[in-house]
């Protein structure tokens, strides 16, 4: 089959990429450097020459609080018209299967826990995040608008936070797994953490959103959304003990209580997706955290 991968470069993409060319599919690797998707030239050039059969969508712009919060505006308009481009043009280029990654971020503030996909429009997300989560939601209503009227087979999931080898470890903008990694690692004497603490995040490890994600693509031809994760809660400060156990790391962890906490708690209802196509995630938080570890580390010393 000849998929397209929005991108494909980046940190899941690198992986889900692997996986098809490992099946024997024919793959094209949409990169930012080659194609914006924001503009709707690129993004109809980009369809031109990929000429797909099946399309997975996992270009974004997106970071944690800090770039969140940094950037609103240009987390809402790229996310929203990447979205649109590649939802337009599939169905122009008459593409078979879309499959769309969304963000746990478009989920309300106050979801009660666990996240259920029906509970997806009970409130605002919260609001450091919003813009990016709303951009994410605008594109579910896009896909199962263009399913209803074009039937554009078009499928929309919902992953958990996601980490792994690859993950993004820049400071400014990676996310809170990376991000507390490479402190520990570079600051063995101790390091400061935002909040108290006290949130709590579903960490679905990088292998196993793959594996959703070729899942759903086989198995799963419906609109409603489904969670991608492991159903297991974790608050902040769970995390960073058990991150600062797998290194060994021996410093102080001082909460800086005047940084925001973000969301509240987060954690899915992950039924649905084991039920429509028999996704469950098989990677304990502990082995994923590990397997990263040892990644970053390695890449880190072959930098060096």
């Amino acid at each position: 089959m000849r998929v397209l991968v929005t991108g494909g470069g980046g940190f899941v993409g690198s992986h889900l990429v692997e996986r098809l060319t490992e099946a024997g599919d024919d793959v094209f690797v949409a990169r930012r450097r080659d194609y914006d998707l924001t503009r709707w030239d690129d993004s109809e050039r980009l369809f031109a020459d990929a000429r797909p059969e099946r399309v997975f969508h996992l270009a974004a712009e997106v970071g944690g609080i800090g770039a969140n919060r940094a950037n609103p505006g240009r987390y809402w308009y790229a996310n929203l018209m990447m979205g649109a481009h590649v939802l337009e043009l599939s169905r122009l280029s008459d593409v078979d299967k879309v499959v769309v990654a969304g963000t746990v971020c478009a989920y309300p503030k106050h979801t009660p826990v666990p996240f259920s996909e029906d509970d997806l429009w009970i409130g605002y997300p919260e609001e450091t995040n919003a813009p990016y989560g709303v951009a994410k939601k605008t594109v579910l209503v896009g896909a199962q608008a263009y399913r209803e009227q074009y039937g554009l087979n078009a499928v929309f999931l919902l992953p958990a936070n996601l980490y792994g080898p690859r993950d993004n470890f820049d400071l400014e903008t990676s996310h809170v797994i990376p991000a507390l990694i490479r402190k520990m690692v570079e600051a063995p004497a101790g390091v400061v953490l935002w909040g108290d603490g006290s949130p709590s995040r579903e960490f679905l490890y990088v292998d196993d959103c793959v594996d959703g994600l070729l899942l759903a693509a086989d198995r799963y031809d419906r609109p409603e959304p489904v969670n991608l994760g492991t159903g297991v809660e974790t608050t902040i400060r769970e995390l960073a003990e058990t991150i600062a156990d797998v290194p060994g790391f021996t410093g102080e962890i001082v909460w800086d209580t005047s940084m925001p906490n973000g969301q509240p708690r987060r954690s899915l209802d992950t039924s649905r997706a084991a039920e429509l196509f028999g996704f469950r995630a098989r990677t304990s938080l502990r082995e994923g955290l590990t397997q990263t570890l040892a990644w970053y580390c390695g890449d880190v010393l072959a930098r060096a």
